[in-house]
C-alpha cells in the first residue's frame, strides 16, 4: 500500500483545496491528511484563520478523500509524521516549491499545481468587511503600520501629525495612502482611529472619535482622570464602538498561560508579585505612565483590584520621573513595581506562591517564555511560544473577532483593571505635580 500525506490550513473551504486533495489521492492508495491545529496557527503568526479547526476537518472529511486526518500542532512535526505513518509521498501546493525539499530523504516531495484565480486570503477580502485604520501621532515611534498587514480585514490608510518632519519621516518610512490635513479629516476617512501621541493630549483625540462613533485604539492611560476616562467608557457603551488600550501582551499566548497557571491554583496561594520595567527615552516625559501600565494589570489580573495599602517613591529629573517604586499590599500578600526611565534596571516579572514561582526575564511584556520553579524539584520548567514582531498582530485579531461579534467589550483588559489603572496613576500624579 503506497501512503501520502499532505497539510493545510484549509480555511474557507474551495475548489482549490478540493482539486489538491483530489489529486493527491491519485499518488498512492491511503491519503493521510494533516488540519494545522489553533495554537500551532496562532504561535507562527497566521491570525486571518476564520474557520475553526473542527469545521476545517469536517471540510476535509466531506470531500471523502482522506482516508485519516490528524492535527498538526508544532513546527518540525512533519518528519515525525512521515516517520510514524510510513510515507512513500509527501504532497503539497506549488507555492511552497523548494521549501520541503529536505524531505525527500525521508520520502517522494511532490509540489502540486494550485488552482489558479482563487485563495482563501482572496475569499476573506471579498466576504469580509474591510477596516481603514488612522492614526494621529506625534512621534516616529510606529506599532501598527507594519503589523497591520499581516492581519486580514485592516489596513493603514490615513495619517495626521501636526509636526512636518515627523510626518515626513513616518511617511518615507511607510509610505501611507493618505496623508490628512487636519484630525477631523482623518476621522472621517477612517473607521478606526489610533491615538498615539502625548497623555496631555490622548483624551481630546480619542473623545472626539468616539463622538463620531469610530473604534478607538489608544496608547495607556487616556487621561490622568478618572472621571475623564469613566466618560470615555460611557461614550464607546452609547455609540456601540470599541475603546482599547494598546497592550498587546494580553493577546499573547505565553502570557494567557502564565495567568491561567497564577490564577488557576498552580502556584498555590500567591504571596507576592516582584516586577521591574525600564527604557531609556528621556525624549517621552510621560514615559514612566505608559511603562507602569503593563506592570500594575499584571498585578491587578493575578492578586485582584483590593489591595489594602499602596505607598510609592520617586525621583526625579527636570520634572520627569527617572524611577519610581511602588508598593501594594493585599490581605495575603505583597507587590512591587519598579519602573525606569533613563535609569536601567533587570526588566523581570516575577510571581511567588507557596507552591511555585513564575519567572519572565528580560523584556517580559513581549517575552516568548516563562519559568516555573517548584519548591520540591531542582528542574525549572520552561513554557514557550513563537511570535514575532511587536505582537499588535495579536490585538488587531482579538479586535477583528469583536467586530464580527458585534461585541465591543474587550476581554484582555477588563473595564474594572482599566479605571483601577487610571486612578493609581491618577494619585501618582496628583501628588508630585
Amino acid at each position: 500500500m503506497k501512503r501520502v500525506i499532505t497539510y493545510g490550513t484549509f480555511d474557507l473551504f474551495h475548489k482549490g483545496h478540493y482539486n489538491i486533495l483530489k489529486r493527491a489521492k491519485k499518488y498512492g492508495d491511503y491519503l493521510i491528511v494533516g488540519v494545522t491545529g489553533e495554537t500551532y496557527d496562532i504561535g507562527r503568526g497566521k491570525l486571518n484563520v476564520h474557520d475553526s479547526l473542527a469545521t476545517r476537518i469536517e471540510n476535509v472529511k466531506n470531500t471523502g478523500f482522506a482516508d485519516e486526518i490528524i492535527v498538526e500542532e508544532y513546527i518540525g512535526q512533519k518528519i515525525g509524521d512521515i516517520i510514524k505513518y510510513d510515507i512513500d509521498s509527501f504532497v503539497i501546493g506549488d507555492d511552497w516549491k523548494g521549501k520541503f525539499d529536505h524531505l525527500s530523504r525521508y520520502c517522494n516531495v511532490v509540489y502540486l499545481e494550485r488552482t489558479k484565480g482563487i485563495s482563501s486570503t482572496q475569499i476573506r477580502e471579498d466576504r469580509f468587511d474591510q477596516y481603514n485604520i488612522g492614526i494621529v501621532f506625534d512621534s516616529d515611534d510606529n506599532q501598527l503600520t507594519n503589523e497591520s498587514k499581516l492581519v486580514n480585514n485592516f489596513c493603514v490608510k490615513n495619517i495626521f501629525c501636526k509636526d512636518e518632519k515627523i510626518l515626513d519621516n513616518f511617511q518615507e518610512k511607510y509610505h501611507v495612502e493618505n496623508i490628512c490635513e487636519s484630525y477631523e479629516q482623518l476621522i472621517e476617512y477612517s473607521d478606526i482611529i489610533f491615538v498615539r501621541c502625548s497623555i496631555e493630549q490622548r483624551f481630546d483625540y480619542i473623545i472626539r472619535a468616539l463622538n463620531s462613533k469610530k473604534h478607538v485604539i489608544y496608547d495607556p492611560p487616556a487621561t490622568f482622570n478618572s472621571e475623564q476616562y469613566k466618560l470615555l467608557l460611557k461614550l464607546a457603551k452609547e455609540n456601540n464602538v470599541i475603546l482599547i488600550e494598546n497592550i498587546k501582551m494580553v493577546y499573547i499566548h505565553i502570557f494567557n498561560q502564565l495567568l491561567w497557571m497564577a490564577q488557576g491554583g498552580f502556584l498555590g496561594e500567591i504571596l507576592s508579585i516582584n516586577c521591574s520595567v525600564s527604557k531609556n527615552d528621556v525624549n517621552r516625559s510621560n514615559l514612566f505612565y505608559e511603562l507602569s501600565t503593563s506592570s500594575i494589570l499584571v498585578m491587578l489580573k493575578v492578586m485582584g483590584l483590593d489591595y489594602k495599602k499602596f505607598e510609592y517613591q520617586v525621583t526625579k529629573y527636570k520634572n520627569n520621573i527617572e524611577f519610581a517604586t511602588m508598593n501594594f499590599a493585599y490581605p495575603k500578600g505583597y507587590a512591587t513595581i519598579n519602573v525606569g526611565n533613563k535609569v536601567r534596571v533587570d526588566n523581570q516579572l516575577e510571581i511567588i506562591g507557596t507552591e511555585g514561582t513564575i519567572r519572565m526575564r528580560g523584556d517580559w511584556w513581549r517575552s516568548k517564555n516563562f519559568e516555573l520553579h517548584t519548591p520540591n524539584s531542582n528542574d525549572i520548567q520552561v513554557y514557550n511560544t513563537n511570535f514575532e514582531g511587536n505582537g499588535f498582530k495579536y490585538l488587531l485579531k482579538a479586535m477583528l473577532s469583536m467586530l464580527s461579534n458585534n461585541n465591543i467589550r474587550s476581554m484582555g483588559v477588563f473595564e474594572d483593571e482599566s479605571i483601577k489603572i487610571v486612578e493609581i496613576l491618577e494619585q501618582v500624579s496628583n501628588e508630585i505635580y
